[in-house]
């Protein structure tokens, strides 16, 4: 069926993209039959690479020859790659040295027709492997592209391990079966912790990822600090429950997310939300060909498609150990393990995922677990965002929207929960009985403080959420406004602008002393920005508007509403909180100036002559950030630290009331 599809896509169109290689749906082919050449004495193929071409060539050509194939997962210890090759009977394994015969024989535990043996280390040390048939995978990936069908076939950039189902089957198969380009950074360009995530999803203009929970997580704060993901359709989210409310702020952020739920048992999804089928607090519909009911509880898969585990034979149902219901339009709902359940003393039987789940969408719990089996009520390892966040406020946040026997009672602060200190699988699942057995002793943490810039991105989070979630500027990241959107757009921002350096010398000349080492910074800044009012007047004209009907035109009340309040704050209250302003423009700019100005400039058809305003400050404030960042860091009064976080707070709010006033598409007459 996969090859099939591969066969009638566009044979010019790009099928594999990495970093400096690409391969059409044409040549895929060709080079498949290549490798399947290289296949002929294999019986089990070991695959022990990091995401590459490479990696599904090999992939692909075990599929087509029926050879069993056995990908190892990259977090695998010595050990368990050790067990995965004994006991699978791996014959050769692929590693970057090449193909190799390892001098083990197919295991004869192996059920007939395995296409491919998946080994999950879950929360023990020993792997377990399940037998999948090609036919399970293929319809996975096929209900998959039915459920989404084609107006999602864009770029898919891997960010999960090829050895994970989720990846390999759910992203890459049913992209192939989509027409999709796929992306294949190696994991090492993700950077430590997935640090550079939202660089490479920006980078690769990705439409579609899968992730889990953990690096949603992740990619929240990369977005808060970096600005939006505009190209992003479709943003799956497996692995571990989701609470809610973490995936309305994710949207709110302009992430696509949508919650799906899957086994390896099963090839990797059962069921999924999709656009236009959603519903939020749910894992989504069963996909068509799946089959599945509720027994005392528990979640059961009827003809999971596997072929059983290795030396065991196939059941005809299977029994997930997830608790959970269906609602009666068809969606799963996922409450909790079977086994993780916790029994209070008071007899309440509670999944810890449900308080997790819910103190997990707090803004300042990074990591937790809930535990409290036995006990009168639960209590919580929590690991925060950062040092000065405030634990006891999140806590008592997440206990008004849980009942009493479920909130937290007692808490301890823990250091991070991370795959090298054994407390997390290679996805991101935590290995409780670890955490549990590592944490509840007591332990005295070190937290690096954090700085006060850091402060002032967290805690402008909401307000910089509601700035990117205006429909203007939403839209003129993708290209899809007018020309006279633009040029309003460009009329109010020669209204703001011209007060850039009036505002900074104001500041300057209110200073009191003991703060006069500021003026140091103004001097730069204004060397910056004198005359960049002007330069908006000559975008305007190349983009066929009137600039000095422009310079004469009254500015919006929006616009005169956040200059006066500038003003206000600067001579009544406290000079240094203009540097709440300076963050919020400068911030904006950097992650929305170029990205916008390319789009627009594309969608418009303009020369760049009409975009000299945004072009240079996409460039320039990214130099003064990092000016700006080591400015702020060496404020140390709380009076100015607090006034910096108002300004901003409130500007990032006015600034999106601005964009909002500016008529959008048709409703703007025609100022040229």
């Amino acid at each position: 069926m996969l090859f099939s599809f591969i066969q009638s896509h566009d044979q010019n169109h790009i099928a594999l993209r990495s970093n400096d290689h690409e391969i059409t749906y044409g040549a895929l082919l060709r080079q498949i039959d290549d490798y399947c050449a290289r296949l002929t004495d294999v019986d089990v193929l070991g695959l022990a690479l990091d995401n590459t071409i490479e990696w599904l060539l090999w992939d692909l050509a075990a599929l087509k020859t029926e050879t069993v194939c056995v990908p190892i997962p990259p977090f695998f210890t010595r050990q368990q790659i050790d067990h995965t090759i004994a006991r699978a009977g791996i014959t050769h394994m692929v590693s970057p040295a090449g193909l190799q015969a390892t001098g083990q024989s197919a295991s004869p535990a192996i059920p007939p027709g395995t296409a491919k043996i998946t080994f999950t280390s879950g929360t023990t040390g020993t792997p377990k492997g399940v037998c999948l048939p090609a036919s399970a995978m293929e319809n996975v990936a096929h209900s998959i592209h039915t459920m989404l069908g084609n107006d999602f076939a864009g770029t898919h950039v891997c960010v999960l391990p090829l050895a994970i189902l989720l990846e390999n089957v759910a992203g890459v198969y049913s992209g192939l079966m989509a027409g999709c380009t796929i992306v294949l950074p190696q994991l090492g360009d993700f950077g430590a912790n997935y640090s550079s995530l939202h660089h490479q999803l920006k980078q690769n203009a990705a439409t579609s990822a899968i992730m889990v929970p953990e690096l949603m997580r992740a990619l929240l704060l990369q977005v808060i600090k970096q600005g939006p993901l505009p190209d992003l359709k479709f943003l799956a989210i497996g692995g571990s429950r989701v609470d809610p409310h973490l995936i309305k702020q994710a949207r709110n952020l302009g992430l696509p997310v949508y919650e799906g739920y899957g086994l390896s048992e099963c090839a990797s999804v059962v069921s999924m939300n999709v656009p236009g089928h959603d519903r939020i607090g749910t894992t989504g519909s069963l996909l068509p060909h799946v089959q599945a009911s509720i027994t005392d509880g528990e979640i059961v898969i009827h003809h999971p498609g596997f072929l059983g585990y290795l030396g065991e034979t196939a059941p005809d149902h299977h029994l997930t150990s997830d608790l959970g219901h269906m609602d009666e339009d068809g969606f799963v709902h996922v409450t909790g393990r079977c086994k993780n359940v916790l029994i209070t003393s008071m007899g309440r039987n509670i999944s810890p995922e449900w308080p997790e789940s819910v103190l997990l969408a707090q803004p300042g719990i990074y990591q937790t677990i809930v535990y409290g089996d036995g006990d009168p009520h639960l209590s919580a390892l929590i690991v925060p965002t950062g040092p000065h966040a405030d634990v006891s406020a999140c806590i008592a946040s997440a206990n008004e929207t849980l009942p009493d026997y479920a909130r937290i009672k007692h808490f301890r602060i823990v250091a991070p929960f991370t795959v090298e200190n054994e407390c997390l699988t290679g996805t991101g699942r935590p290995r409780r009985k670890n955490i549990l057995q590592q944490y509840l002793s007591p332990l005295a943490v070190k937290e690096t403080p954090m700085n006060f810039y850091d402060q002032l991105v967290a805690q402008t989070t909401i307000a910089r959420a509601e700035l990117y979630r205006v429909p203007q500027l939403v839209d003129g990241l993708q290209g899809r406004i007018s020309r006279p959107t633009y040029i309003a757009y460009l009329t109010e921002a020669y209204h703001h602008v011209k007060h850039t350096v009036p505002f900074l010398m104001a500041m300057g000349s209110r200073l009191p002393d003991e703060k006069r080492w500021l003026h140091k910074a103004i001097i730069e800044y204004l060397d910056e920005e004198e005359g960049h009012e002007e330069w908006i007047l000559n975008d305007i004209a190349a983009a066929g508007g009137d600039k000095d009907a422009a310079r004469k035109a009254a500015p919006n009340l929006e616009t005169q509403v956040m200059v006066a309040y500038n003003y206000d704050y600067i001579t009544r209250k406290n000079p240094v909180g203009f540097l709440g302003m300076v963050f919020m423009l400068e911030s904006t700019s950097t992650q929305i100036a170029s990205m916008g100005a390319d789009a627009v400039m594309n969608g418009l058809d303009l020369p760049k002559s009409a975009f000299t305003y945004l072009f240079s400050h996409g460039s320039l404030d990214i130099e003064h950030m990092k000016f700006f960042e080591k400015t702020v860091n060496q404020i140390t009064d709380p009076a100015d630290q607090a006034a910096i976080i108002e300004v901003a707070t409130n500007t990032f709010r006015l600034f999106a009331n601005l964009f909002g006033a500016i008529p959008h598409a048709s409703e703007v007459r025609d100022v040229a």
